[in-house]
């Protein structure tokens, strides 16, 4: 084993590394505690990885001084029960004269694939000269649970998928001048946006091919990162769940309807089941709930919640029928460019019951309202639209809201104050 290891090392040292385009991905180092980095199947952590270490040799660092594994590499099946000091072992011995007199870098990619990762991490971070650098597919990896495992001495950070200003910088266009002809250009990038979505292999795939990737992910996600990780038993169920609500994005589930729904197939399973699901769909960054806004925790339980899947394109490639609603797509297309902010995101409903899409709180505790409609060209959903949004404006005391279309803008007063409609593709900038 320590011969592969050490075979797995060199040839990486000696692989040029496709960094791809950089990331909006503000993060900082800090001494003496793991930088992990989270986020959803082919989102692009590897790649990440790339970056950093591409950015620690320009600074002058040797790339033997940096060691990379990756640990859904099918050759180390016997590191991953457990015998994580064999890398070390290996390395030590490609490069002794450095032990405990330079400052080695490790990279190691989907950790979590690895048992008692932790103790070996926190062991490491305080024996040895180095400094480490994790990614990984569970959002267990920000729990409460790891960082007392690990001591404190891990910082993590959230990746998702390409933003829409990503896909812009990939497509080399100035954003930031909103010239006629850039603002032509980032209308037309954000139709291609709006259609294929942020997971950064399918920019430049066919339609056909795109959908194929999409639905490989699905199956992936919930065959490799919930079905196996979590040794479900009832995997059909499991993933009869997953497209159940996947085709749900945007709206409103509850645990009580999907359970009657695997039991309209023929699974014989509980609301425990379909709870537990929702939790593994969760923790893998494929699916996200949103509650009910409400100072009482009871209550935001008790409601029936939301859900949103980790990208709008891979929506309509698994669950086509969802196509035809334009406006959910936007939604969900919002949420996750809300998400990427900010956890404080719930949905608003108002004491005369009208729904309001998000109510999200950033980092200073300010509210902001915020509803999401394809299109206000009709007369019925821009009075509706409105009507709700100045409701919950005077039951919150907020003097502004937002409307988010596809392509409309205008600013309305209203006796609350002021609600600004705002193309996608301009907020999102």
């Amino acid at each position: 084993m320590i011969e592969l290891l050490k075979e797995i090392i060199l040839d990486f040292q000696n692989t040029v590394l496709d960094t791809g385009i950089p990331r909006h991905f503000q993060y900082k180092p800090v001494k003496g505690k793991a930088f992990v980095c989270i986020g959803v199947r082919r989102c692009g952590k590897s790649t990440l990885l790339y970056q950093i270490i591409k950015n620690i040799a320009a600074q002058g660092v040797k790339l033997e001084n940096v060691l990379y594994i990756n640990f859904f590499d099918d050759r180390l099946t016997e590191i991953k029960q457990g015998n994580l000091s064999l890398i070390i072992e290996a390395y030590y011995s490609l490069y002794p004269e450095k032990k405990g007199t330079e400052e080695v870098y490790y990279f190691f990619d989907e950790i979590q694939e690895a048992k008692n990762w932790e103790q070996f991490i926190d062991r490491i971070l305080r024996t040895e000269k180095c400094s480490v650098y994790l990614s990984g597919s569970s959002a267990k990896m920000l729990s409460r649970e790891i960082a007392t495992q690990m001591r404190g001495r891990s910082l993590s950070w959230e990746l998702f998928p390409f933003s829409f200003s990503e896909f812009i910088s990939y497509k080399g266009i100035n954003f930031k001048k909103l010239t006629s002809r850039n603002r032509h250009l980032l209308q037309n990038c954000f139709d291609e946006y709006f259609l294929k979505g942020g997971f950064p292999e399918v920019r430049d795939a066919s339609a056909k091919i795109r959908i194929m990737i999409h639905q490989e992910y699905f199956k992936t996600i919930l065959h490799r990162d919930v079905i196996e990780r979590f040794n479900v038993i009832h995997p059909q169920a499991a993933i009869q769940a997953g497209y159940r609500l996947i085709s749900s994005s945007a709206s409103l589930y509850s645990i009580n309807r999907v359970t009657e729904y695997l039991k309209s197939l023929g699974y014989k399973v509980s609301k425990g089941f379909v709870s537990s699901c929702i939790e593994w769909f969760e923790d893998v960054y494929f699916l996200f709930s949103v509650k009910i806004f409400s100072p009482s925790i009871s209550k935001q339980n008790a409601n029936i919640k939301k859900i949103y899947c980790i990208d709008h394109s891979m929506v309509t490639s698994v669950a086509p029928k969802i196509l035809g609603n334009k406006g959910h797509l936007l939604e969900n297309m919002m949420f996750t460019y809300l998400r990427r902010h900010t956890e404080q995101i719930y949905y608003y409903r108002t004491k005369k019951g009208k729904e309001i899409d998000f109510i999200w709180m950033d980092n200073r505790g300010s509210r902001y309202l915020m509803q999401i409609s394809f299109s206000l060209k009709d007369p019925a959903t821009r009075k509706r639209e409105i009507s709700s949004l100045s409701f919950a404006m005077e039951e919150l005391n907020l003097q502004e809201a937002i409307i988010i279309t596809y392509n409309e803008e205008e600013l309305i007063k209203v006796e609350t104050g002021v609600i600004k409609i705002i193309p996608a593709w301009k907020y999102m900038l």
